[in-house]
């Protein structure tokens, strides 16, 4: 028997974060927490654990952080609801920055190519 190409536990996440977003979006109505984008959930093979990756714009990250772990119970317990599971994986909230290195990375690029632009072809 073959082993399945896409793992139980990478589905269940994929179908995770877009309920945590929709729930993020409709339902959750703490005001710490700002404008918070899901961008992946890693659930363990065991399904016992899922990290929530999420990508905040503003300043407040802290403050939607905490707003997060608050509500975790919260979403935890609808997700129960709308995903058919026996188990819901424990929420762990993170931050991802990798949309902040990118951007970053992107500048750095951005400023090689003006110097490069600017560089006298006579000094070559």
């Amino acid at each position: 028997m073959s082993k399945p190409a896409y793992k139980r536990s990478a589905r269940i996440g994929d179908q995770m974060r877009e309920e945590i977003a929709d729930l993020l979006m409709r339902k959750i109505k703490d005001p710490r927490i700002g404008f918070v984008t899901v961008t992946d959930v890693v659930v363990s093979d065991d399904l016992r654990n899922a990290k929530v990756f999420v990508s905040v714009l503003g300043p407040e990250r802290a403050s939607s952080l905490k707003g997060l772990e608050s509500a975790a119970a919260f979403i935890r317990s609808e997700l129960g609801k709308r995903m058919r599971m026996k188990f819901v994986p424990e929420l762990i909230f993170r931050y991802d920055d990798a949309a902040e290195r990118g951007t970053h990375i992107m500048e750095l690029l951005h400023d090689i190519e003006q110097k490069e632009a600017q560089k006298d072809p006579k000094d070559e």
